[in-house]
Protein backbone atom coordinates (compact mmCIF):
# COMPACT_ATOMS: atom_id res chain seq x y z
CA UNK A 1 0.00 0.00 0.00
CA UNK A 2 2.91 2.00 1.05
CA UNK A 3 4.26 1.58 -2.77
CA UNK A 4 1.02 2.74 -4.31
CA UNK A 5 1.04 5.70 -2.35
CA UNK A 6 4.49 6.52 -2.71
CA UNK A 7 4.25 6.17 -6.14
CA UNK A 8 0.54 8.05 -6.39
CA UNK A 9 2.73 11.35 -5.17
CA UNK A 10 5.90 10.87 -6.64
CA UNK A 11 4.78 10.19 -10.41
CA UNK A 12 1.29 11.35 -10.54
CA UNK A 13 0.82 14.31 -8.28
CA UNK A 14 4.56 14.94 -8.05
CA UNK A 15 5.72 13.72 -12.29
CA UNK A 16 8.75 12.87 -10.93
CA UNK A 17 8.43 11.24 -14.59
CA UNK A 18 8.21 14.57 -16.61
CA UNK A 19 10.98 16.04 -14.54
CA UNK A 20 13.22 13.20 -16.11
CA UNK A 21 11.95 13.19 -19.25
CA UNK A 22 13.16 17.05 -19.71
CA UNK A 23 16.28 16.55 -18.17
CA UNK A 24 16.90 14.13 -21.03
CA UNK A 25 15.68 16.48 -23.65
CA UNK A 26 17.36 19.16 -22.79
CA UNK A 27 20.79 16.95 -22.04
CA UNK A 28 19.94 15.74 -25.70
CA UNK A 29 20.13 19.27 -26.94
CA UNK A 30 23.43 19.80 -25.54
CA UNK A 31 22.09 21.59 -22.14
CA UNK A 32 24.32 20.01 -19.02
CA UNK A 33 21.14 20.22 -16.07
CA UNK A 34 23.68 19.37 -13.42
CA UNK A 35 25.06 23.43 -14.10
CA UNK A 36 23.38 26.04 -12.60
CA UNK A 37 22.10 27.48 -15.67
CA UNK A 38 21.24 23.61 -17.38
CA UNK A 39 19.47 23.33 -13.42
CA UNK A 40 17.36 26.20 -13.94
CA UNK A 41 15.77 25.62 -17.20
CA UNK A 42 14.89 22.15 -16.27
CA UNK A 43 13.26 23.46 -13.09
CA UNK A 44 11.39 25.97 -14.80
CA UNK A 45 9.96 23.76 -17.71
CA UNK A 46 9.00 21.22 -15.17
CA UNK A 47 7.09 22.80 -12.34
CA UNK A 48 5.76 25.22 -15.27
CA UNK A 49 4.29 22.67 -16.96
CA UNK A 50 3.79 20.23 -13.36
CA UNK A 51 1.55 23.16 -12.01
CA UNK A 52 -0.70 24.41 -14.83
CA UNK A 53 -1.41 20.69 -15.44
CA UNK A 54 -2.48 19.91 -11.80
CA UNK A 55 -3.88 23.57 -11.89
CA UNK A 56 -6.14 23.15 -15.12
CA UNK A 57 -7.48 19.91 -13.98
CA UNK A 58 -8.01 20.50 -10.39
CA UNK A 59 -9.88 23.99 -10.89
CA UNK A 60 -11.95 22.16 -13.39
CA UNK A 61 -13.04 19.71 -10.53
CA UNK A 62 -13.56 22.99 -7.93
CA UNK A 63 -15.58 24.49 -10.77
CA UNK A 64 -17.77 21.61 -11.17
CA UNK A 65 -18.38 21.69 -7.53
CA UNK A 66 -19.08 25.40 -7.32
CA UNK A 67 -21.53 25.48 -9.60
CA UNK A 68 -24.25 24.15 -7.37
CA UNK A 69 -22.97 27.07 -4.55
CA UNK A 70 -23.41 29.90 -6.46
CA UNK A 71 -23.47 33.32 -4.69
CA UNK A 72 -27.41 33.33 -3.82
CA UNK A 73 -27.63 29.94 -2.40
CA UNK A 74 -24.54 30.73 -0.56
CA UNK A 75 -25.89 33.41 1.16
CA UNK A 76 -28.98 31.60 2.04
CA UNK A 77 -27.17 28.43 3.49
CA UNK A 78 -24.84 31.03 5.64
CA UNK A 79 -27.82 32.89 6.42
CA UNK A 80 -29.94 29.69 8.30
CA UNK A 81 -26.86 28.78 10.13
CA UNK A 82 -26.11 30.71 13.64
CA UNK A 83 -23.08 31.00 16.35
CA UNK A 84 -19.78 29.65 15.48
CA UNK A 85 -21.63 27.35 12.98
CA UNK A 86 -21.94 29.91 10.77
CA UNK A 87 -18.12 30.78 11.02
CA UNK A 88 -17.03 27.29 10.93
CA UNK A 89 -19.53 26.67 7.51
CA UNK A 90 -18.40 30.32 6.00
CA UNK A 91 -14.88 29.26 6.00
CA UNK A 92 -15.60 25.63 4.79
CA UNK A 93 -17.79 27.12 1.60
CA UNK A 94 -14.34 29.53 1.34
CA UNK A 95 -12.53 26.35 0.56
CA UNK A 96 -14.87 25.84 -2.87
CA UNK A 97 -14.04 29.10 -4.32
CA UNK A 98 -10.86 29.27 -6.01
CA UNK A 99 -10.25 33.10 -5.39
CA UNK A 100 -7.21 35.18 -4.67
CA UNK A 101 -7.32 37.83 -1.34
CA UNK A 102 -8.49 40.67 -3.49
CA UNK A 103 -11.40 38.59 -5.48
CA UNK A 104 -12.80 37.23 -2.54
CA UNK A 105 -13.44 41.06 -1.41
CA UNK A 106 -16.43 41.27 -4.03
CA UNK A 107 -17.98 38.78 -2.06
CA UNK A 108 -17.21 40.05 1.22
CA UNK A 109 -19.08 42.63 -0.03
CA UNK A 110 -22.24 41.10 -0.86
CA UNK A 111 -22.20 39.08 1.58
CA UNK A 112 -22.28 41.80 4.22
CA UNK A 113 -24.65 43.47 2.05
CA UNK A 114 -27.01 40.65 2.31
CA UNK A 115 -27.25 41.08 6.16
CA UNK A 116 -25.09 38.06 6.85
CA UNK A 117 -23.22 38.63 10.22
CA UNK A 118 -19.72 39.96 9.95
CA UNK A 119 -17.49 37.28 11.92
CA UNK A 120 -18.84 35.35 8.69
CA UNK A 121 -18.21 37.12 6.41
CA UNK A 122 -14.64 37.41 7.69
CA UNK A 123 -14.61 34.38 7.98
CA UNK A 124 -15.05 32.89 4.48
CA UNK A 125 -12.54 36.09 3.40
CA UNK A 126 -9.68 34.44 5.36
CA UNK A 127 -10.08 31.09 3.79
CA UNK A 128 -11.24 31.62 0.43
CA UNK A 129 -7.89 32.59 -1.14
CA UNK A 130 -6.19 30.36 1.73
CA UNK A 131 -7.36 26.97 1.58
CA UNK A 132 -9.30 24.78 -1.57
CA UNK A 133 -8.76 21.52 -3.08
CA UNK A 134 -6.35 22.62 -5.88
CA UNK A 135 -4.41 24.04 -3.14
CA UNK A 136 -4.13 20.98 -1.00
CA UNK A 137 -3.30 18.35 -3.65
CA UNK A 138 -0.45 20.60 -4.95
CA UNK A 139 1.04 21.11 -1.35
CA UNK A 140 1.06 17.42 -1.26
CA UNK A 141 2.68 17.23 -4.35
CA UNK A 142 5.36 19.13 -2.60
CA UNK A 143 5.25 18.42 1.18
CA UNK A 144 3.59 15.29 1.52
CA UNK A 145 0.07 14.49 2.58
CA UNK A 146 0.39 15.03 6.81
CA UNK A 147 1.76 18.90 6.56
CA UNK A 148 -0.63 19.32 3.48
CA UNK A 149 -3.97 17.91 5.12
CA UNK A 150 -2.30 20.14 8.57
CA UNK A 151 -2.30 23.35 6.65
CA UNK A 152 -6.05 23.02 5.62
CA UNK A 153 -7.03 21.77 9.13
CA UNK A 154 -4.73 24.73 10.52
CA UNK A 155 -6.11 27.12 7.41
CA UNK A 156 -10.01 26.51 8.38
CA UNK A 157 -9.00 26.90 12.02
CA UNK A 158 -7.28 30.25 11.67
CA UNK A 159 -10.68 31.47 9.38
CA UNK A 160 -12.66 30.21 12.02
CA UNK A 161 -11.15 31.44 14.58
CA UNK A 162 -10.44 34.99 13.57
CA UNK A 163 -14.41 35.58 12.22
CA UNK A 164 -15.39 34.36 16.07
CA UNK A 165 -13.23 37.10 17.33
CA UNK A 166 -14.26 39.63 15.12
CA UNK A 167 -17.76 38.72 15.56
CA UNK A 168 -17.54 39.15 19.26
CA UNK A 169 -15.90 42.14 19.15
CA UNK A 170 -19.22 43.85 17.47
CA UNK A 171 -17.67 45.36 15.02
CA UNK A 172 -20.18 45.80 12.05
CA UNK A 173 -20.20 49.78 12.53
CA UNK A 174 -16.39 49.59 11.38
CA UNK A 175 -17.59 48.70 8.05
CA UNK A 176 -18.51 51.39 5.36
CA UNK A 177 -22.25 52.38 5.45
CA UNK A 178 -22.49 52.22 1.37
CA UNK A 179 -21.16 48.09 2.01
CA UNK A 180 -24.18 47.70 4.77
CA UNK A 181 -26.95 49.84 2.99
CA UNK A 182 -26.61 49.22 -0.60
CA UNK A 183 -29.42 47.78 -2.90
CA UNK A 184 -29.24 43.80 -2.37
CA UNK A 185 -30.63 41.97 -5.29
CA UNK A 186 -30.69 38.40 -5.05
CA UNK A 187 -31.49 36.39 -8.44
CA UNK A 188 -32.46 32.93 -8.38
CA UNK A 189 -29.50 31.56 -10.53
CA UNK A 190 -31.57 29.13 -13.00
CA UNK A 191 -30.90 25.01 -12.21
CA UNK A 192 -27.74 24.02 -14.62
CA UNK A 193 -27.89 20.99 -17.22
CA UNK A 194 -24.29 18.58 -16.81
CA UNK A 195 -23.25 20.22 -20.19
CA UNK A 196 -23.53 23.54 -18.75
CA UNK A 197 -22.11 22.37 -15.70
CA UNK A 198 -19.08 20.66 -17.74
CA UNK A 199 -18.91 24.94 -19.91
CA UNK A 200 -18.49 26.41 -16.34
CA UNK A 201 -15.95 24.37 -15.10
CA UNK A 202 -14.14 24.92 -18.71
CA UNK A 203 -14.79 28.79 -18.18
CA UNK A 204 -13.59 28.39 -14.52
CA UNK A 205 -10.51 26.89 -15.23
CA UNK A 206 -9.82 29.51 -18.41
CA UNK A 207 -10.50 32.64 -15.98
CA UNK A 208 -8.06 31.15 -13.16
CA UNK A 209 -5.34 30.03 -15.66
CA UNK A 210 -5.68 33.52 -17.50
CA UNK A 211 -5.66 35.48 -13.88
CA UNK A 212 -2.30 33.71 -12.22
CA UNK A 213 -0.50 32.65 -15.21
CA UNK A 214 2.12 35.67 -14.90
CA UNK A 215 2.59 34.71 -10.77
CA UNK A 216 3.25 31.06 -11.63
CA UNK A 217 5.68 32.21 -13.97
CA UNK A 218 7.24 34.71 -11.27
CA UNK A 219 6.85 32.29 -8.65
CA UNK A 220 8.36 29.42 -10.61
CA UNK A 221 11.35 32.19 -11.67
CA UNK A 222 12.00 32.74 -8.20
CA UNK A 223 12.34 29.22 -6.86
CA UNK A 224 14.17 28.40 -10.20
CA UNK A 225 17.09 30.82 -8.35
CA UNK A 226 16.46 29.66 -4.97
CA UNK A 227 16.60 26.15 -6.35
CA UNK A 228 19.93 26.74 -8.37
CA UNK A 229 21.66 29.96 -7.53
CA UNK A 230 20.97 30.69 -3.32
CA UNK A 231 23.58 28.33 -1.30
CA UNK A 232 21.68 26.37 1.43
CA UNK A 233 23.96 28.05 4.26
CA UNK A 234 22.69 31.54 3.36
CA UNK A 235 19.23 30.32 3.08
CA UNK A 236 19.53 28.48 6.61
CA UNK A 237 21.21 31.73 7.89
CA UNK A 238 18.84 33.87 6.75
CA UNK A 239 15.60 31.52 7.59
CA UNK A 240 16.67 28.24 8.77
CA UNK A 241 15.77 26.07 11.87
CA UNK A 242 19.00 28.08 14.38
CA UNK A 243 17.21 32.01 13.74
CA UNK A 244 14.37 32.34 15.82
CA UNK A 245 12.94 35.28 13.75
CA UNK A 246 12.35 33.22 10.87
CA UNK A 247 8.94 32.71 10.82
CA UNK A 248 7.85 36.31 12.07
CA UNK A 249 10.81 37.26 8.71
CA UNK A 250 8.69 34.99 6.27
CA UNK A 251 5.22 36.55 7.32
CA UNK A 252 6.51 40.15 7.26
CA UNK A 253 8.22 39.70 3.78
CA UNK A 254 5.21 37.71 2.67
CA UNK A 255 2.46 40.65 4.06
CA UNK A 256 3.68 43.30 1.30
CA UNK A 257 3.95 41.03 -2.09
CA UNK A 258 0.76 39.36 -4.13
CA UNK A 259 0.18 35.95 -5.27
CA UNK A 260 -2.35 33.12 -5.64
CA UNK A 261 -1.15 30.64 -3.60
CA UNK A 262 -0.08 28.70 -6.89
CA UNK A 263 2.09 31.12 -7.42
CA UNK A 264 3.82 30.38 -4.05
CA UNK A 265 4.14 27.01 -4.51
CA UNK A 266 7.39 26.55 -6.32
CA UNK A 267 9.10 29.36 -4.39
CA UNK A 268 8.08 26.83 -1.31
CA UNK A 269 9.32 23.92 -3.00
CA UNK A 270 12.83 25.46 -3.81
CA UNK A 271 12.89 26.88 -0.11
CA UNK A 272 11.62 22.83 1.15
CA UNK A 273 14.67 21.40 -1.05
CA UNK A 274 16.90 23.64 0.96
CA UNK A 275 15.89 22.23 4.18
CA UNK A 276 13.72 25.38 5.24
CA UNK A 277 11.64 24.43 8.19
CA UNK A 278 8.30 23.63 7.03
CA UNK A 279 6.24 25.92 9.59
CA UNK A 280 8.49 29.31 8.10
CA UNK A 281 7.47 27.91 4.58
CA UNK A 282 3.67 27.87 5.41
CA UNK A 283 3.65 31.21 7.11
CA UNK A 284 5.34 32.85 4.05
CA UNK A 285 2.36 31.77 1.81
CA UNK A 286 -0.62 32.25 4.25
CA UNK A 287 0.86 35.75 4.49
CA UNK A 288 1.27 36.46 0.64
CA UNK A 289 -2.31 34.79 -0.01
CA UNK A 290 -4.13 35.95 2.69
CA UNK A 291 -2.38 39.72 3.60
CA UNK A 292 -1.31 40.67 0.62
CA UNK A 293 -0.99 44.15 0.56
CA UNK A 294 -3.40 45.27 -2.59
CA UNK A 295 -5.97 43.16 -0.98
CA UNK A 296 -5.51 45.03 2.17
CA UNK A 297 -5.44 48.58 0.11
CA UNK A 298 -9.16 47.40 -1.06
CA UNK A 299 -10.20 46.16 2.24
CA UNK A 300 -10.17 49.63 3.38
CA UNK A 301 -12.05 50.73 1.14
CA UNK A 302 -14.78 48.99 2.43
CA UNK A 303 -14.07 48.98 6.33
CA UNK A 304 -12.42 51.04 8.60
CA UNK A 305 -8.91 51.77 9.70
CA UNK A 306 -9.90 50.05 13.36
CA UNK A 307 -11.61 47.05 12.04
CA UNK A 308 -8.67 47.01 9.18
CA UNK A 309 -6.08 46.95 11.48
CA UNK A 310 -7.87 44.35 13.57
CA UNK A 311 -8.22 42.07 11.05
CA UNK A 312 -4.51 42.32 9.93
CA UNK A 313 -3.49 41.66 13.65
CA UNK A 314 -5.39 38.63 14.15
CA UNK A 315 -4.43 37.18 10.86
CA UNK A 316 -0.91 38.27 11.51
CA UNK A 317 -0.73 36.61 15.05
CA UNK A 318 -2.45 33.58 14.04
CA UNK A 319 -0.06 33.08 11.11
CA UNK A 320 3.36 33.57 13.50
CA UNK A 321 1.91 30.78 15.99
CA UNK A 322 0.56 28.54 13.29
CA UNK A 323 4.59 28.76 11.69
CA UNK A 324 6.43 27.88 14.90
CA UNK A 325 4.04 25.43 16.24
CA UNK A 326 4.63 23.42 12.56
CA UNK A 327 8.37 24.06 13.04
CA UNK A 328 7.91 22.64 16.22
CA UNK A 329 5.87 19.67 15.04
CA UNK A 330 8.65 19.07 12.50
CA UNK A 331 11.89 19.73 14.75
CA UNK A 332 10.58 17.58 17.90
CA UNK A 333 8.33 15.05 16.85
CA UNK A 334 9.50 14.65 13.02
CA UNK A 335 6.01 15.81 11.54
Amino acid sequence: MQMIWDFFQQQILGMKWLNELIGGILSLIGLDINTRIGGSVQFFIYDSIKIFVLLSVLIFIVSYVQSYFPPEKTKKILGNVKGIGANILGALLGTVTPFCSCSSIPLFIGFTNAGLPIGVTFSFLISSPLVDLAAYILLMSVFGVKIALAYVVVGIALAVIGGTLIDKMGLESYVEPFVRTGKNVDIESPELTRKERLLYAKDGVLEIIKRVWIYVFVGVGLGALIHNWIPSDVIQKVIGENNPFSVLLATIVGIPMYADIFGTIPIAEALFSKGVGAGTILSFMMAVTALSLPSIIMLKKVVKTKLLAIFVGIVSIGIVIIGYLFNYLQLYLGF
